[in-house]
């Protein structure tokens, strides 16, 4: 599918998973994304279809966005991280469309809820807003504005609770 002017997007395969982890290892100054990119894939969050990459015309994988299982409380969500670009091609739309491809993959799959704990001036541009106004909060401390919530589908408030993040992410 196309998301943009010039990026192509899809689930990732099993033969992408060398370049996905090239991807997070150059978007990153250390591994640890990469490695828990790697921990997910075998852990009970992962969820087939939502690990999305972000191809240019060429099919060259520049980018990749990650939904994982996580909950509010007792509810099921979802946690999408991380967000990878190759620095080449940093501020070119490659990671919004990953990202936009992603949440419609996870509408698609019926899911409701997604939180993301990110840069505040990117991440509302795909609706995300400051969780604590939905009483949303963490375990850990973190600046409020970089801890965001997104409702996938309206009928479906957000829920109030405290994120339970899978265990890779050591929260």
């Amino acid at each position: 599918m196309r998301t943009s002017h010039h990026w192509i997007t899809r689930a990732e395969t099993g033969a992408d998973v060398p370049a996905v982890r090239d991807i997070v290892l150059a978007a990153f100054e250390t591994p640890l994304e990469a490695d828990l990119v790697d921990a997910l894939r075998a852990d009970a969050a992962w969820i087939d279809g939502l690990s999305v990459v972000c191809a240019d015309e060429d099919g060259e994988l520049v980018g990749h966005a990650l939904l994982t299982r996580c909950h509010i409380d007792d509810t099921p969500a979802l946690c999408l991280a991380p967000v990878s670009v190759r620095p080449g091609h940093q501020g070119r739309g490659a990671g919004s469309a990953a990202v936009r491809a992603a949440l419609e993959a996870a509408r698609d799959l019926g899911e409701r809820y997604v939180t993301v704990l990110g840069h505040p001036a990117y991440y509302p541009r795909f609706g995300f807003t400051r969780a604590s106004t939905h009483g949303i909060g963490l375990t850990i401390d973190v600046p409020d504005e970089a801890m965001m919530a997104l409702a996938l589908d309206e009928a479906h408030p957000l829920p109030a609770g405290t994120v339970r993040y899978a265990a890779p992410f050591g929260i």
